[in-house]
């Protein structure tokens, strides 16, 4: 637990220090109430002893500003004036507690003890998971009443999970709870910590494993009524425990692999038998080569492929078995008895392991449901009804269906059957607890549910938190437009647009699971087992990403990642290793010929979906910026032209009518002349808005000049092409512009087209409507200035 002391007398803060420390809290000191006001705003604490006269701020002072802002952290006051009338200026400013200079240290510690209860939501003063028990008024751990030796900080992150049982905690939260500024650790660091405190609690005979990893987001308490097994069994739990706790990465990538086991369990039993069949021969001294080398290349695909359905014994089986094959080898009778067993021990992991997909099938009962509207469903959590009111009327003009819940609680309980399509939620409001909990629980969700948080101030840290939790930050005041404008770019950022992703391996069990493993998060996969045919499968299905195993007969994929890399066609593709060794030699080699990133076999299904929806998120960012109009927020000239050209092929192939619409802003530049640029580019901004929300994701629209934007419309004929630009113009004729108190209306131009009556190509229809507006535009000035 993390406090901050605010005591201006060392006499008094060093030995406080001492004993706090000694109680493994971590204790941040400021001399004055300025630096601890500082210290506040930038950084959480679990409790604030606060002495009362200090300079540049006082206590009291303090305490108000604190209160004022809605930090609710609990406040302990030190003081040496024992009136009553300051005892209740003190609390009447928001003191939980206060103590008399001279205190005694014991009295202290217990009130520091009772406030941190308190702001734990009344846990009671003995901490308890399963046969584990924290008492922090002796600072003493014990499992089954035996006691468990631990560092400061292993019991620092035990009692912070123990008092926090439903928060997730980032690597960077826990930095911030756990570790003083001076301090501040890796996150490498943590992992260790971690890693350490678990491995003691397991020695100590802990029932199971009290710290849940959450895959891309940080760390947590488990449910201590969760159902848990030993061993194995552990770790193929099923996706959810009796507390119905949130899915997330880890459970939603496990929960396909048993009927992907039962299409590649007997290819794994065929690479055992061979294994075994060439030990046989090896004790008998009659293998020959060829066999040899083939059972090098099995243990190899075992000892990357086992881990991806749990059998992490069994791919560690494999890792040992592995180097007692290398060619050239010669083995001792010691060793030959060792690879027999080693072998043994592997045959005996897969049988256990089939028997346990076999329970676990059994076990599974699976539901579906299909929601009625198809519209994306937006849930807005605010107690605002000035802010949902107008919301709820413009979202069905933006193909929305919304839904408004008051409380964060109730909302949390909505998504734990469905999850919405996108969320809105009001810190404005009240950025409570149960507001980050939900924002954590959306992010934790698989996929992770796009979230679009509203706050009232723009403080970094209040943005640092909710980009942790995987929200996005829009502040107000802001207008029901444009925060539906903000919901929009997050639903279309979340569609990866059917991200195609090419995976090349030679062990097609590999290539089974990743399919199996990515499909479910809208994700085109192909596959290709033999690296000869690599450039035909490449230029005939260019892919978003590229997934290369490192070894494969023929050619490596090094080999293959600089192919791609000297063609210009594809030196910008991310590519994405797989491989079983993690030697710096061999990564060397692949950031060397260009690589984006690795993934270490044997495959754990969260940590590659992460980096391959990071990597591809990333990639599509970059992209967007070269292809999008920046100021509109609809394509530009080079990529709706590419789209056009498509669209015609896909209309010819299928017999089907194409219109081309040539839209044009008049007066734009008078606009600007008159009223300044900030003007017109709001007059564009709104215009591209419109645009999106009235053309489906089939039309093609892209802006082509400064005022020229082109509409694409597959499957209609002129009449109905004309039609529906006329509704278009009847929706932008209904939009005002207010300008030092005057109202502006922005005429439109528009000419339709058809393919292939008015044009033969992508050219010659442009050209036949830029010439038919230009004519129109001609009369109507002969019409206005007659001779």
């Amino acid at each position: 637990m993390k406090i901050l002391l605010i005591e201006d007398d060392s006499l008094i803060a060093e030995p406080l220090v001492k004993a706090l420390s000694d109680q493994n809290y971590v204790v941040e000191v400021a001399t004055d109430g300025q630096v601890g006001w500082s210290l506040l705003e930038s950084f959480t604490y679990d409790l604030v002893l606060l002495d009362v006269v200090l300079p540049k701020l006082d206590g009291i002072n303090l305490c108000r500003k604190l209160r004022s802002q809605g930090n609710q952290t609990p406040i302990l006051l030190l003081t040496a004036q024992n009136a009553s009338t300051n005892k209740v200026a003190g609390l009447d400013a928001g003191a939980d507690d206060y103590v008399h200079k001279p205190f005694n240290l014991q009295e202290l510690l217990a009130r520091i003890r009772a406030l941190l209860r308190r702001g734990g939501a009344a846990l009671p003063p003995l901490l308890k998971w399963r046969n584990l028990e924290l008492d922090p008024s002796t600072c003493e751990v014990t499992c089954n009443g035996e006691m468990v030796r631990l560092t400061p900080k292993e019991y620092g992150l035990l009692e912070l999970f123990l008092r926090n049982p439903h928060r997730i905690f980032s690597t960077g939260a826990l930095i911030d709870h756990i570790w003083s500024f001076e301090e501040t650790p890796s996150e490498d660091t943590i992992r260790s910590h971690i890693k350490g405190l678990r491995q003691k609690l397991k020695t100590a005979g802990i029932l199971g494993d009290p710290i849940e990893t959450v895959y891309g987001i940080g760390y947590r308490l488990r449910s201590a009524q969760e159902k848990h097994k030993e061993g194995k069994e552990q770790r193929n739990k099923e996706a959810k425990d009796e507390d119905n706790s949130e899915p997330t990465i880890a459970t939603q990538t496990t929960a396909g692999m048993s009927s992907i086991w039962n299409e590649v369990k007997e290819t794994v039993a065929h690479r055992i038998a061979t294994v075994e069949r060439a030990v046989a021969l090896l004790l008998q001294n009659k293998l020959n080569p060829e066999l040899w080398q083939q059972a090098e290349q099995e243990i190899h695909k075992l000892a990357g492929s086992l881990g991806m359905f749990g059998a992490d014994q069994g791919s560690r089986l494999a890792q040992e078995i592995e180097p007692l094959f290398q060619k050239g080898r010669s083995l001792s009778h010691h060793e030959m008895q060792h690879l027999s067993k080693l072998v043994a021990a592997l045959r005996q992991e897969l049988q256990q392991l089939d028997a346990e997909y076999l329970t676990n099938e059994q076990q599974t009962v699976t539901s579906v449901s299909e929601p009625i509207d198809q519209r994306p469903w937006l849930l807005i959590v605010s107690s605002n009804s000035t802010l949902t009111a107008p919301l709820q009327e413009a979202c069905s003009s933006w193909g929305l269906r919304v839904q408004v819940i008051a409380n964060p609680v109730t909302a949390r309980e909505q998504i734990s059957g469905t999850h919405p399509n996108v969320v809105l939620l009001d810190f404005a409001a009240a950025a409570s607890a149960n507001n980050l909990m939900l924002l954590s629980e959306l992010s934790a969700c698989t996929p992770p549910v796009p979230t679009v948080v509203l706050t009232e101030e723009d403080k970094l840290i209040d943005r640092v938190k909710i980009a942790r939790l995987g929200g996005r930050w829009l502040q107000q005041p802001v207008t029901a437009p444009q925060v539906l404008e903000a919901v929009n770019q997050a639903l279309q950022n979340a569609r990866l647009r059917q991200a195609r992703v090419l995976v090349v391996d030679d062990d097609a069990q590999v290539l089974v699971a990743l399919q199996r493993l990515l499909i479910p998060w809208g994700l085109h996969v192909s596959v290709l087992d033999n690296p000869l045919l690599f450039l035909e499968v490449l230029e005939a299905n260019p892919p978003d990403l590229l997934i290369l195993d490192i070894e494969m007969p023929h050619i490596s994929g090094i080999e293959l990642c600089q192919v791609v890399r000297n063609d210009s066609r594809w030196s910008d593709l991310p590519i994405l290793f797989l491989t079983a060794h993690t030697d710096a030699e061999t990564m060397h080699q692949v950031f060397a010929v260009g690589a984006d990133d690795y993934v270490s076999k044997p495959i754990v299904g969260p940590e590659l979906v992460t980096r391959i929806l990071n990597r591809l998120e990333r990639t599509h960012f970059l992209k967007s910026l070269a292809e999008i109009d920046a100021l509109t927020g609809i394509a530009n000239r080079r990529k709706s032209t590419t789209a056009f050209t498509q669209l015609l092929q896909w209309c010819d192939q299928c017999q089907q009518s194409f219109c081309l619409a040539l839209l044009e802003l008049a007066d734009l530049k008078n606009i600007n002349q008159q009223y300044g640029h900030a003007v017109g580019d709001e007059v564009l901004a709104r215009f591209g808005e419109l645009l999106r929300r009235s053309f489906c994701n089939e039309d093609v629209v892209g802006r082509w000049g400064g005022t020229e934007f082109v509409v694409g419309m597959p499957g209609m004929t002129k009449t109905d092409g004309i039609q529906r630009i006329l509704d278009f113009q009847q929706s932008w004729e209904q939009f005002k512009f207010e300008v030092d108190g005057a109202s502006l209306q922005v005429s439109l131009n528009m000419k339709v087209v058809q393919y292939p009556q008015d044009g033969a190509d992508l050219q010659l229809l442009y050209q036949a409507a830029r010439s038919s507006l230009n004519e129109a535009k001609n009369v109507t000035r002969s019409e206005e200035n007659p001779k």
